[in-house]
């Protein structure tokens, strides 16, 4: 089984930006999702905004440049919002901002799972509002750090999920590269074990799919219309190697080089017109009966990062005798004001 794609979202929602190498850590390739977009709603509430919700964000392409995320606005035929000069003009972002002291705060509520995180400045909210058509602000995650509220996604071993440290930054070490599937996952020590958060990541740090099971989604549909992998917004994508399509709801764990892992704890439940084809039979998950399953949701086993590149060798090295259960609680709670 090899590694077919690998994809990052700085900030979450708007396009993917496919990489041929990337750096693994415990909260996903680094800088996923680290960034986010809310719209500032005429009560001065704040609405996250996610490409199911608002799905202008796909007209949002992102590039990492230097230490920059480098953002064009695709202006469509058909304008969703008034012609503004800085729809032309393309955004540059900071990878990682200074001063986090001096940014506003803005409380953020994730799919329950809240964080505190700072607003990246006037120029960045101008460029997005003028885009999309109404207020927008631009946050980041900082050194915020949300907690995993879901007990089965949690990876084994790992205690709670609440964040209990703070934030050291993205790592940059790589570990070697020795390609061995033999060894089973130690058990996770105390440090570890506290290094278990989320960015602006869903659920979890990585989301992982099979290109045998686009095909069976894609034999579904039109032959003009396939199914496209990056609808579903993975991480990692793995070719199968035969195994058949929906074999991954069962794998519990995947070889990676280096004598790694990664942990898959839970389904990934979908939604969107292309998944309808799925409501028949891919219901799979006792805990969420009403979103068919593609892909799954994983953690890195290990503190260290880990270099992976699109072509690496990977394998199951461990699988569920049953389907994960979802328990993540999605209850919806009221927008958060945003301060003054």
């Amino acid at each position: 089984m090899k590694v077919t794609a690998l994809y990052v979202y700085p900030i979450k929602g708007l396009r993917a930006i496919p990489l041929t190498t990337a750096t693994f850590t415990r909260q996903g390739i680094s800088h996923d999702r680290t960034f986010m977009l809310l719209q500032v709603l005429e009560s001065g509430s704040l609405k996250r905004m996610q490409l199911s919700d608002f799905p202008a964000c796909a007209l949002f392409e992102q590039e990492l440049v230097d230490d920059t995320i480098r953002v064009l606005y695709h202006v469509p035929e058909v304008p969703l919002a008034p012609d503004h000069p800085l729809q032309h003009q393309p955004l540059s972002v900071p990878l990682t901002p200074e001063d986090l002291a001096s940014l506003d705060e803005v409380d953020v509520d994730l799919h329950n799972s809240p964080v505190r995180a700072r607003r990246v400045g006037d120029a960045q909210d101008a460029w997005f509002s003028a885009c999309f058509g109404f207020p927008t602000t631009l946050v980041y995650i900082g050194d915020g750090r949300r907690a995993v509220v879901g007990p089965n996604f949690l990876p084994p071993g790992s205690g709670s999920g609440a964040p209990t440290k703070p934030s050291t930054g993205w790592l940059s070490s790589v570990s070697s590269y020795v390609t061995s599937f033999t060894q089973p996952t130690a058990p996770a020590d105390e440090e570890e074990q506290n290094d278990v958060w989320l960015t602006f990541t869903d659920c979890a740090p990585f989301l992982v799919t099979s290109e045998a099971s686009l095909a069976a989604v894609s034999a579904r549909l039109p032959p003009v219309a396939p199914a496209e992998m990056i609808k579903f917004r993975p991480n990692v994508v793995v070719d199968a190697d035969g195994a058949g399509a929906w074999d991954e709801d069962f794998w519990a764990e995947l070889g990676l080089p280096g004598d790694r892992r990664l942990q898959l704890t839970a389904n990934c439940g979908e939604a969107g017109t292309v998944l309808k084809k799925l409501m028949k039979d891919r219901r799979v998950d006792k805990g969420s009966r009403w979103s068919p399953v593609f892909g799954r949701y994983a953690f890195l086993a290990g503190r260290d990062p880990l270099v992976v590149r699109v072509g690496d060798e990977v394998g199951v090295v461990r699988r569920n005798e049953e389907r994960s259960v979802y328990d993540w609680p999605m209850h919806s709670k009221p927008p958060v004001k945003r301060p003054a």
